[in-house]
C-alpha cells in the first residue's frame, strides 16, 4: 500500500507544466506578436482594425485580459510545481518538465488558433502582409503547435521512463 502512495506522491504534476506551457504560449503571442511585432491585437479582425484610437483602446484592453489570463496559467502551474516539489519524491529528469511546457505552448496555438484564426476569426496571425496570405500564416501556427505538441509529448513519454527506471533502481 505504502508503494503505491509514494508512486502517487512521486510523480511528476503534469499539469503544472501544461499551465506554465499554456501561459508562456499566450505570453509569448501577446508580447511578440501583439505588442513587438504589431501583428494583430485580439479583435483586429472582428471589425476592430487599429486604425482608430477607440478601437486601439479596445484591443489593448482585450489584449490586457488575455495576459491577465495566461498570468492565472503561470500562477497556477507554479503553485501546483511547488507544492509537489515540497513533498519527497524521485528525482524528475528534466524531459518532463521540458516535455510538458511544450504540451501546454502547442496546445495553446492549437485551441488559440482554431478559436481565434479559424472559427471566430477575431484576428490572424500575421494581417500585415497582404490577405490573401493570412490563412497560410495562421496554418503555420497551428503547424507549429502540432509539431510542439508531438515533440512535448514525446519528451514527456521518455522522460516518464527514465523516471521509472531511476524508481526501479532506487
Amino acid at each position: 500500500m505504502s508503494t503505491v502512495v509514494d508512486r502517487e506522491r512521486a510523480g511528476f504534476p503534469s499539469s503544472a507544466g501544461i499551465l506554465l506551457g499554456l501561459g508562456l504560449g499566450g505570453f509569448f503571442d501577446g508580447i511578440v506578436l501583439h505588442q513587438v511585432l504589431q501583428w494583430h491585437h485580439m479583435a483586429t479582425s472582428a471589425g476592430y482594425p487599429a486604425t482608430t484610437v477607440a478601437n486601439l483602446e479596445l484591443n489593448t484592453l482585450l489584449d490586457g485580459l488575455f495576459h491577465a489570463t495566461t498570468y492565472v496559467f503561470v500562477a497556477a502551474g507554479l503553485a501546483i510545481l511547488w507544492r509537489a516539489a515540497r513533498r519527497s519524491h524521485v528525482r524528475w529528469t528534466g524531459r518532463l518538465l521540458g516535455g510538458t511546457l511544450l504540451m501546454g505552448f502547442g496546445l495553446f496555438n492549437l485551441v488559440e488558433g482554431f478559436i481565434d484564426h479559424h472559427l471566430l476569426g477575431l484576428h490572424h496571425v500575421n494581417e500585415t502582409v497582404p490577405r490573401d496570405q493570412w490563412l497560410w500564416w495562421d496554418l503555420g501556427f497551428l503547424a507549429w503547435g502540432a509539431i510542439m505538441l508531438a515533440v512535448g509529448w514525446w519528451l514527456w513519454r521518455t522522460g516518464r521512463q527514465r523516471t521509472a527506471g531511476r524508481r526501479a533502481a532506487a
